[in-house]
């Protein structure tokens, strides 16, 4: 019997989280191919700053054109899978590139945006908001 060799590629995985979007982040050298859910990366984020915010900690650094992603979100809506991404990216951009920390770090890339919907309470319509007052 013969054993196939398989070629292993240097990949690094990163996990972004926000509001209650997930995503994670796979990163090999490439040509700045962007996968998301096995979508085209500028059809699966329609809105441009969605776009922009996933890709900010790439462009920070410098590696557009030299890395390839594949992501996998889920939950949430678009804003906030794309800051999922954004920590996510800049999480395997380290892994991938241990010098880039410096920059990443001062543009406060590196955490986790902590800002969750507050729950709603009794009595009223929402987390603060309570129902009209009627004088008669």
């Amino acid at each position: 019997m013969s054993t196939v060799t398989e070629k292993k590629t240097a990949e690094s995985v990163g996990t972004g989280r926000r509001k209650t979007s997930v995503a994670r982040v796979r990163m090999r050298a490439g040509s700045g191919r962007f996968v998301v859910n096995g979508r085209p990366f500028d059809e699966y984020f329609a809105i441009g700053k969605d776009r922009t915010t996933a890709l900010e900690p790439l462009a920070a650094t410098g590696k557009l054109e030299s890395v390839d992603l594949t992501i996998t979100c889920s939950g949430g809506g678009t804003t906030g899978q794309g800051g999922a991404c954004k920590l996510g990216v800049a999480r395997a951009l380290l892994a991938f590139d241990p010098s880039v920390e410096e920059v990443l770090r001062k543009a406060s890339m590196m955490t986790r945006d902590s800002r969750m919907k507050e729950r709603k309470k009794y009595g009223f319509r929402g987390a603060r908001r309570g129902t009209q007052f009627s004088k008669r």
